[in-house]
């Protein structure tokens, strides 16, 4: 669908819309609603590769359902999302978890429960309003703190950044987080896209598109990025597909993508639908999804070779 630079394009009254602002984020401002749980500093220079390092990166993305408010009363308690972690990292190999809708207690549990070795890095969800007051989204139980999404890491992660991105001006602000994994000098973004009707000033409005041209504005040769991204596949039965970018599924390959015309993937959600995503432009080992019975959404994980 042709657009003018800048203009929001508005939702056809079909278009989908599920559980889970005409205004460009300030870096500035997101940085300070980061949480870093990190050793090294955000901007420390890159461990170099040894040939202790495993040449293989596995990474995993995984929508928690944490924010019991959000519909997910029935999705499993705390203890049971923690195992579905615990298995993510011990029995499908992941180094790096990207997460959405988690809860900021149960990450630091996870990093405790998975050992001294992991980090994370946090970007908490906010809420605006029609005033322009800005508050941040806490999980139902208030003993587990913010609510948002997160990089968790099996090593030390550094340049720690958020991508700038449009938000709705009323309504729920997501965003997209990205940081190095310092020991394979390999980049992973995890974004958490709008949805359609996330604007409540103008429900109309989409986002979409503009979040993922700041998603792959933000990446390069040596990255890892995708997430959430509430969106089903550009294929031709999709009056959606408009709102990826042409090099989304050409200068990078999908996990689940079979070949370089493909443009579909195994269903990641409860629904029979795919709307998590990992893509890359370095070599694929490994692509799985991942029942968790914890969540309305699978876990995705993917190999790579980062030597």
């Amino acid at each position: 669908m042709p657009r003018r630079p800048g203009m929001l394009t508005k939702v056809s009254a079909a278009a989908p819309r599920s559980r889970t602002p005409w205004l460009t984020l300030v870096a500035a401002a997101l940085v300070a609603l980061v949480v870093v749980t990190l050793s090294d500093r955000p901007g420390a220079t890159h461990a170099p590769l040894s040939e202790a390092v495993p040449r293989e990166l596995r990474i995993a993305t995984w929508n928690m359902c944490d924010v019991r408010q959000w519909n997910c009363e029935d999705t499993g308690s705390s203890r049971q999302k923690l195992q579905a972690l615990k298995r993510l990292a011990a029995v499908d190999g992941a180094q790096v978890i990207m997460l959405q809708e988690v809860c900021a207690g149960d990450l630091a549990s996870a990093r405790k429960e998975l050992g001294n070795g992991w980090r994370s890095t946090f970007l908490a969800y906010a809420y605006r309003d029609a005033r322009g007051r800005q508050t941040e989204v806490r999980c139902a139980d208030q003993r587990q703190g913010q609510a948002g999404f997160a990089i968790l890491a099996s090593s030390p992660l550094s340049r720690v950044s958020v991508v700038p991105s449009r938000q709705p001006p009323v309504g729920l602000r997501r965003g997209i987080l990205c940081a190095t994994v310092a020991s394979h000098r390999v980049q992973v973004c995890n974004a958490h896209l709008t949805l359609p009707g996330g604007d409540r000033a103008h429900p109309d409005w989409e986002y979409r598109d503009d979040q993922l041209s700041s998603l792959v504005g933000a990446v390069d040769a040596r990255t890892v990025f995708g997430g959430d991204l509430n969106s089903a596949p550009p294929s031709a039965g999709n009056q959606d597909s408009w709102i990826w970018p042409n090099d989304m599924y050409r200068r990078y390959r999908e996990c689940d993508q079979g070949s370089a015309s493909s443009r579909s993937g195994r269903a990641t959600h409860v629904t029979g639908h795919k709307v998590d995503y990992l893509f890359t432009a370095l070599p694929r080992t490994h692509c799985s999804v991942r029942a968790t019975a914890a969540s309305d959404h699978l876990a995705l994980v993917m190999g790579v070779r980062a030597g």
